[in-house]
């Protein structure tokens, strides 16, 4: 545990050691609440992940409680059943691109918002708004945008639930919003969460993932030569993303107690930092660890989490992940960057690092 200030100069402790992360992401003695929220510490402006959320006395038990109600809807055997539909919406996306196009216009926005519009029960329509709303939510500059970001979000939230107890469909919503006990307010914001995740990451790692596969032509081939190869290219894909900001990063946490960390004493109420991104790059754990590998097979990254807030999501973003490499790898094996890799643009200021675009031709 290393001792640091973040960018805003608050005071904060960094974990980056990947046996030591690993633990802290399942220690109940960190929270993403505090009891003072007002002046604690903070890692940057957004509304989500800036600073502190949820109740400090309720946390563990509010945690609890979301992860019974969407555990459910989330499982590996619903992916799995999911599977069909989101390999048959890739091959609708790829049967439109002609070369030359942009990667994440074409493929990695669309897919993502369709597949989780139609899991959640979200009018496609809708789809500019929702995301225009989602990227002021995950603004990391501005926390004026980013609160009211989340507050649109979370309107539009209350209108979806109003709709699905009139009518309700078979989707996730609907399904919420008719399980006893549950209030308008805890669906509109279970929902808007899964919404904002469930589409603006993976919209990020399909977009920086090829970009790193096709910046690396021998990796490309042998995804090519063996497409039985994606998904240990999306597990080394997940685990060595591309980074826009080199600033200190990570998954934020407060100390409910003082603790004793790697020989530092952490008083309760401090900022900790889990630079999960370090922790990937551990040598201790990952031979040649810098090395982007798709052969590589044993992965015990850390980017979906670990324990007690694992990424309910993980099962759907690999679906996601699994159907849009391999449909490329066996479709578009000629495909190349239309421009070199350090002409890509990545976006800043945001939660999730993706790309503005990705042209390639083939």
């Amino acid at each position: 545990m290393i001792r640091t200030t973040t960018p805003s100069g608050d005071p904060a402790w960094v974990a980056d050691g990947h046996a030591e992360v690993r633990d802290l992401l399942q220690d109940e003695r960190l929270g993403r609440s505090h009891p003072q929220p007002e002046t604690a510490a903070r890692l940057g402006e957004s509304a989500l992940f800036g600073g502190p959320s949820g109740n400090f006395d309720t946390e563990l038990a509010d945690h609890s409680r979301m992860r019974a109600l969407l555990q459910p809807h989330f499982s590996p055997k619903h992916m799995r059943a999911l599977r069909p539909r989101v390999q048959a919406l890739t091959t609708e996306l790829l049967d439109n691109l002609t070369p030359p196009t942009d990667l994440v216009a074409g493929l990695a926005v669309p897919l993502p918002i369709l597949v989780i519009c139609e899991l959640l029960g979200v009018p496609y329509a809708d789809r500019d708004q929702f995301r225009a709303w989602s990227e002021d939510a995950g603004n990391t500059v501005d926390r004026q945008r980013s609160e009211q970001g989340m507050g649109a979000l979370f309107g539009y939230g209350h209108e979806l639930v109003a709709r699905k107890r009139a009518e309700p469909t078979d989707d996730v919503i609907s399904r919420l919003a008719t399980t006893d006990g549950v209030s308008d307010d805890e669906v509109a914001m279970l929902s808007m969460a899964l919404l904002f995740a469930g589409h603006e990451t993976t919209v990020a790692q399909i977009g920086t993932a090829a970009l790193q596969l096709l910046s690396d032509p021998e990796q490309w081939a042998k995804l090519c030569d063996d497409p039985s190869l994606v998904p240990n290219a999306i597990e080394e894909s997940l685990r060595t993303p591309i980074r826009a900001n080199p600033e200190i990063s990570g998954l934020i946490r407060y100390t409910r107690a003082d603790m004793r960390v790697d020989n530092a004493d952490v008083p309760a109420g401090d900022l900790v930092v889990l630079d999960v991104a370090k922790a990937n790059v551990d040598p201790a754990v990952f031979p040649h660890a810098d090395r982007f590998d798709v052969t590589r097979e044993t992965n015990p990254h850390l980017s979906f989490g670990h324990g007690i807030r694992y990424c309910l999501g993980a099962p759907l973003a690999r679906v996601e992940l699994q159907e849009v490499f391999t449909q490329l790898v066996t479709r578009f094996s000629g495909m190349r960057l239309a421009v070199s890799p350090e002409e890509v643009i990545q976006k800043s200021g945001q939660l999730t690092a993706g790309l503005v675009t990705l042209p390639v031709t083939w």
